[in-house]
């Protein structure tokens, strides 16, 4: 369903006037499940990083390699102010774990980390290695998987009513 939806916002003649007008490159608009599950897997793996500014990393990786850039700034979106303090937690806590460290009572102030954050800084960054590298993998397989199921199933449907 998301892929037919896509693929009809595409013919929009509105946004092809707006992208050409803009002369936006086409390769970091398309649609195509290669460039779907990039941008999944870029913007996934920037949400998980605790740092500001998110949405400019993910802009500044666009020279390097062809993603979806709007997908990818979406999925950057998965970590906001709501999502941040119980995301950010959990990968300290998981850091820890790893890491065999003390859990550092946390409280929700500037102050506490600003005079902690030497304390918590590797087992925290640890945690976001493991939960970006997969998190953004596993959502990387879903999606090329679900895609492919759906494509599948459209061409099954296809085949049974032209019989």
């Amino acid at each position: 369903m998301i892929r037919k939806t896509l693929k009809k916002t595409t013919k929009s003649e509105k946004l092809k006037a707006f992208i050409k007008k803009s002369k936006i490159p086409s390769e970091y608009l398309s649609t195509n499940r290669k460039m779907i599950s990039k941008g999944v897997l870029i913007g996934i793996f920037i949400a998980f990083i605790p740092m500001p500014m998110q949405m400019a990393l993910v802009l500044a990786v666009v020279p390097f390699t062809k993603f979806n850039v709007p997908i990818a700034l979406a999925m950057c979106w998965l970590s906001n102010p709501f999502t941040m303090p119980p995301m950010y937690y959990m990968e300290y806590l998981t850091g820890s774990f790893f890491l065999g460290t003390e859990v550092e009572p946390v409280e929700l102030t500037l102050d506490w980390f600003s005079n902690n954050i030497h304390n918590i800084f590797i087992p925290l960054y640890f945690g976001t290695a493991f939960y970006s590298i997969f998190g953004s993998i596993t959502a990387y397989w879903a999606v090329n998987h679900f895609w492919k199921k759906s494509v599948k199933k459209d061409r099954k449907k296809h085949r049974n009513h032209r019989q």
